[in-house]
């Protein structure tokens, strides 16, 4: 009998040794909704007060050209040197186009030079390039001022530093 109570026990303590705790829900305190993350909240406050600058900073650089700049989609100022060849049709999406692109900060370092074909709504350009394109066709030369969240946002490229305004003069080809 001794034998049997022991199996027992020792088959009870197996089982649920073996047995895996289900995952815990969040606590909350009855009636009340989650708390929200504070670390991303002041984050995403942070991004929208330096985007506000950034906006500010750009529209006084603009009024300060000497050539007549428009407020254009993402927040860009854009200067358009020439149209380029109105009877072709702008840029559309799917479509490869060469773009020729300097970018500079706004002392006008230079900071990028490249030309590439670029399919139009990959992703592949600023979205400030990219969301302009429709204004330009063959030949177009312009010259825009992006803020950084529409420009190369906040991590930036190996080029140009994360929240950098910049001036992107392109030329589709």
């Amino acid at each position: 009998m001794r034998r049997s109570g022991l199996y027992i026990l020792l088959l009870s303590v197996l089982l649920t040794a073996c047995s895996q705790t289900s995952p815990q829900r969040p606590s909350r305190r009855m009636g009340q909704a989650p708390q929200a993350d504070s670390t991303q909240l002041a984050l995403l406050e942070l991004n929208q007060q330096l985007a506000l600058v950034a906006d500010q900073q750009l529209m006084q650089l603009a009024q300060a050209q000497e050539e007549t700049y428009a407020l254009y989609d993402a927040n860009t100022w854009m200067h358009v040197y020439t149209r380029g060849d109105e009877s072709t049709p702008s840029p559309q999406a799917n479509e490869e186009w060469t773009v020729h692109m300097l970018v500079y900060d706004l002392s006008e370092n230079l900071l990028v030079d490249s030309e590439a074909s670029y399919c139009i709504g990959k992703q592949e350009l600023p979205r400030a390039v990219e969301m302009n394109m429709s204004e330009l066709h063959h030949g177009a030369k312009a010259r825009l001022l992006a803020p950084w969240y529409a420009a190369f946002g906040l991590r930036g490229t190996s080029q140009i530093p994360p929240y950098e305004n910049v001036i992107i003069e392109i030329e589709i080809r």
